[in-house]
């Protein structure tokens, strides 16, 4: 990274400070666990009407910065708004994950007019960049605004089969079946990503995060093209246009695959999912890599005993590198708020 000389703890940990007691927030921290979400929520009448109202959003975002004090603020939207964005009717029944309509099954670059005609309505992002106006407007001056993005890999997975799945069978059958067109879908998102994160960025975020949800499911070789090559071509493209903008990698599942992630992506710091022994992420990381984690949810949702020791296993094993406390992956809905106050009494009286 290049640029000035960040003053904010988050940020100078992304550029590489270690810190005593590491800044800390959670992934999902504005959600359903949150009394004052949940109202909210059944105002608007459901998850897009909240998201892409900017008021509503910007303070769906400021409401565990209120509560909790974290040391970042994550914008409240969701990994797949390109999709959206480019003409797949997004819906979010109850109980059930993201539904994306027309999936791409078939007739996959005609079906969606944003990825056949080479190009997006801008303007149905708009509101995203509105909430990130807002909310930098009223942070607290040493809280991070941070954004965000599904890599290409996962976001296709929800587009091309129309909602999430355990083994992306459709998706994985793409691309042996008609690898060209494939790549040409991966690219299209790719490219689109890179413009709504220099949005966000635009608009006042900070540092990014590139969530891979679903990298877990791919063997190496694909890992390696799918993940590796497309996160390395989205990081490069943020250094180029927008320097020392923080670019943070999540590729969820990855095990043993994150130390190449890690040396050939570009990116400027990696977040462990709960599935990761963080002594060993420590031992095999490029020395130096802030790396961001990796409690798990479960042990935040049990309390007690098993959040403590958990919190001090986590911390203990970075020593030296510069760290970022988070979660492996997002904070459950039926997470006590007492417990998220134990997390931070623990981690900041460590």
């Amino acid at each position: 990274m290049t640029g000035p000389v960040p003053t904010k703890p988050l940020l100078r940990v992304l550029a590489g400070e270690k810190f005593a007691v590491p800044p800390i927030w959670l992934m999902r921290q504005a959600g359903r666990y949150l009394p004052e979400y949940r109202a909210l929520r059944a105002e608007k009448g459901g998850f897009l009407a909240l998201a892409t109202d900017p008021e509503a959003a910007s303070e769906v975002t400021l409401q565990p910065i209120r509560r909790f004090g974290f040391d970042g603020a994550i914008l409240f939207s969701d990994i797949l708004m390109i999709p959206w964005a480019i003409g797949q009717d997004l819906t979010f029944g109850p109980g059930e994950g993201p539904r994306l309509n027309p999936p791409l099954l078939d007739g996959l670059l005609a079906g969606i007019p944003g990825l056949s005609q080479g190009g997006y309505p801008f303007h149905r992002l708009d509101p995203v960049y509105e909430t990130v106006r807002r909310t930098v407007a009223r942070l607290p001056a040493d809280v991070t605004m941070l954004g965000f993005a599904g890599s290409p890999w996962t976001v296709a997975t929800y587009m091309v089969a129309g909602q999430g799945s355990k083994d992306h069978e459709a998706t994985r059958s793409l691309a042996y079946r008609d690898p060209a067109t494939f790549a040409g879908l991966l690219e299209a998102i790719a490219d689109l990503t890179i413009d709504y994160l220099v949005g966000q960025i635009d608009a006042g975020v900070e540092a990014v995060q590139l969530f891979d949800s679903w990298a877990g499911s791919l063997s190496p070789a694909q890992f390696d093209d799918w993940v590796i090559g497309f996160t390395a071509r989205i990081v490069d493209a943020l250094h180029q246009r927008r320097p020392g903008v923080p670019v943070i990698g999540f590729p969820k599942g990855a095990g043993g695959k994150l130390p190449r992630y890690a040396r050939e992506t570009g990116i400027d710091a990696i977040g462990l999912d709960e599935t990761v022994d963080p002594v060993w992420a420590d031992a095999v990381l490029p020395p130096g890599m802030p790396v961001q984690g990796n409690l798990d949810p479960l042990a935040l949702l049990a309390g007690g005993e098993a959040l403590d020791g958990a919190i001090m296993r986590v911390l203990d094993a970075f020593p030296e590198r510069p760290h970022v406390f988070n979660l492996g992956h997002g904070i459950g809905q039926h997470t006590p708020i007492a417990h998220v106050e134990a997390l931070l009494a623990r981690v900041r009286g460590a």
